[in-house]
């Protein structure tokens, strides 16, 4: 293992064409700062390995590495970090671009405000001919700077965190199917570390095109709020009584009527879908004891 001053890990599961996007703006990047990708697949059934392998083959500052027994993103994350020795963490998801300099004005806007968990801005994009599942998922986007003042955190997609932190309060909880990277985050704030969202870097994430795609996405957010409270019921709450919805947003009034009134009711519809995924993780009574607590970077 060659010592980077930041390592990029990047989580990835059966998305060969994500991962290759993603990879691509990767090693395109300008910095001259010693830095390493840590590409981790999590299981994969299709050729998304070979994908990455081949950028492997190319390029020594790369490395593919495996998370084969936990399905999570969050345990794949995890196997990221563990896989590096690096100072500063930098998490990426697989189907998420950026631009050449990137890297570098992330890591100015982190050691120039001394934080120690920092967040990024978000832009999603629309394919060409987009939906109206896409655009509602575009209007509604990420707001990264309202999570971190509003929630205490910041997505995933788009975070860099100090290697001391995570030595100090653990690790992702990858018993998680969604809300990981918002209880990784309190765990954060509440260790009284500086936190920052770095407005001017931008990443890019495509915007989900269908229907399918959005209420899965906020299915697996409910079960997620299940668990939340399940394994941490002292910040979130007694399973049974869901928290007051956070992350709904309400289209704004300078839209065109019918976009307003189209959004409105996806709103409404897909609050009505995370409240069918908190109760059927409540009824199933999940709980991965199997999987220990949250675990420790030296473990």
């Amino acid at each position: 293992m060659v010592h980077s001053a930041v390592s990029t890990v990047v989580p990835v599961y059966n998305d060969p064409d994500g991962i290759r996007a993603t990879l691509n703006s990767l090693v395109a990047q300008s910095t001259e700062s010693p830095h390493e990708i840590v590409v981790v697949d999590n299981d994969s059934t299709d050729h998304t390995p070979e994908i990455v392998r081949s950028y492997e083959n190319d390029h020594d500052h790369l490395t593919l590495v495996h998370e084969t027994e936990i399905q999570s993103s969050y345990a794949a994350r995890n196997t990221g970090i563990r896989n590096t020795d690096s100072e500063i963490i930098a998490f990426v998801d697989a189907d998420m671009t950026v631009p050449e300099d990137w890297l570098d004005s992330a890591l100015a806007a982190f050691e120039s405000t001394n934080a120690d968990y920092m967040g990024c801005h978000v832009e999603l994009t629309l394919p060409d001919d987009p939906s109206l599942a896409a655009r509602y998922d575009r209007h509604t986007g990420f707001p990264v700077e309202q999570y971190l003042e509003s929630q205490q955190f910041a997505p995933t997609c788009c975070l860099f965190v100090r290697r001391d932190v995570f030595a100090d309060v653990g690790l992702f909880d990858h018993r998680l199917v969604s809300g990981g990277d918002k209880e990784f985050g309190n765990r954060v704030s509440e260790a009284g570390y500086d936190r920052h969202f770095a407005g001017d870097v931008t990443m890019y994430h495509p915007t989900r095109n269908g229907l399918r795609e959005l209420v899965s996405k906020d299915r697996r957010v409910g079960r997620g709020l299940c668990q939340l409270q399940r394994y941490h019921p002292d910040r979130y709450g007694t399973p049974g009584v869901p928290p007051r919805p956070s992350g709904i947003k309400r289209p704004d009034r300078d839209l065109p009527l019918r976009d307003r009134l189209a959004f409105g009711a996806l709103s409404t519809l897909l609050t009505g879908v995370r409240g069918l995924g908190y109760y059927e993780a409540y009824l199933a009574g999940e709980r991965r004891s199997d999987l220990g607590d949250v675990p420790r970077l030296e473990d």
